[in-house]
């Protein structure tokens, strides 16, 4: 008899623990984390992510998927400019496990003229580190990758000769074997070309020697080309870094140059050229570092107008080496 009351007490206490779990209310889900994290109020499709893919070898942005940084050539909670003061600022740096986390860059949309938000990841960077992603004033920067296919480089260069504009052009190193007369015209035309690394890869992926064997050997190359030193500005192909990789380019001498705005470009657009004439001029704002793809149609038939309706704004183009690097982290 005991126990058989015994029986009863227990599966009396096991139904109130069982009823008191059903009433639970379980935690919120994490929230989505790209490459990166982006501002609260902004909606999943803000962001823009990084490219896990460039063009032939490139990439970027228009919805999340690390546009831009596109997953090639979004996120829910970072830290909107640059200059905004965070409450709560984290160290520099970390442990040597999150040092060398892979990092992808992207930004979150605010609309025209707003500068947009920029990943939380900003937060950690060191006093050392030379990155810019933004400018200020009424200048905007025209950077254009090119780490697949050439496309009608001269039908660029005649276009922003036309407009007497300057560009940024990151190129990789095997491009620049291939076609030494389109960087022969770059160097004459006064436009900007800057360290793309000589074989585009995921530099996430590679140790510290082949790291700096892959900025070095780029260097070497463009002054046996142009027989002058190459000016120190870089991009990390996809936009994928570390805070270790920082510390290595940025000890070399290099500023990173990151972006403001950028677009799917490395796909065939349903509008075509409107689309990308849409995507600048929409996040058209002060200081806009606007990355393009070369190997894509869309913008090549876009630039003509993107460069007109830019300067109708009251908007001058300029080259990256303009921007100053931030004065506090």
């Amino acid at each position: 008899m005991r126990t058989f009351r015994a029986g009863i007490a227990a599966a009396a206490g096991l139904a109130v623990l069982m009823a008191a779990s059903a009433g639970c209310t379980p935690g919120p889900e994490p929230a989505y984390t790209p490459a990166a994290s982006a501002a609260p109020s902004l909606k999943p499709s803000d962001a823009v992510p990084s490219p896990s893919v460039s063009l032939p070898p490139s990439p970027i942005p228009a919805s999340p998927t690390p546009v831009p940084s596109p997953s090639s050539e979004a996120r829910t909670s970072a830290k909107p400019s640059p200059t905004a003061a965070a409450t709560a600022k984290p160290a520099p740096g970390g442990t040597a496990a999150n040092e060398r986390k892979a990092l992808s860059w992207y930004y979150m949309r605010k609309g025209e003229g707003k500068v947009p938000g920029f990943p939380s990841d900003i937060r950690l960077y060191k006093p050392k580190h030379k990155v810019i992603y933004v400018g200020t004033g009424n200048k905007v920067y025209l950077t254009i990758d090119n780490g697949g296919a050439m496309g009608d480089y001269n039908r660029w260069l005649d276009i922003l000769k036309e407009h007497d504009v300057k560009a940024n052009f990151f190129i990789a190193g095997y491009n620049l074997k291939k076609a030494p007369d389109f960087l022969k015209r770059l160097v004459e035309e006064g436009h900007l070309v800057a360290n793309h690394t000589m074989t585009h890869k995921d530099f996430t992926t590679l140790s510290d020697d082949q790291v700096r064997e892959e900025i070095e050997e780029y260097a070497k190359l463009y002054k046996e080309m142009t027989g002058q030193e190459i000016q120190p500005y870089f991009r990390f192909p996809y936009g994928k870094y570390s805070l270790k990789l920082l510390d290595i380019v940025s000890e070399m001498g290099y500023t990173s140059v990151f972006w403001s705005t950028a677009m799917r470009d490395w796909e065939p657009r349903k509008n075509g050229w409107k689309d990308a004439h849409a995507d600048i001029l929409n996040n058209l704002h002060d200081g806009n570092v606007i990355l393009m793809h070369q190997a894509s149609e869309d913008n090549l038939e876009a630039l003509d107008a993107i460069i007109r309706d830019v300067k109708e704004r009251g908007y001058e183009f300029g080259l990256v080496s303009e921007i100053q690097l931030p004065e506090s982290r």
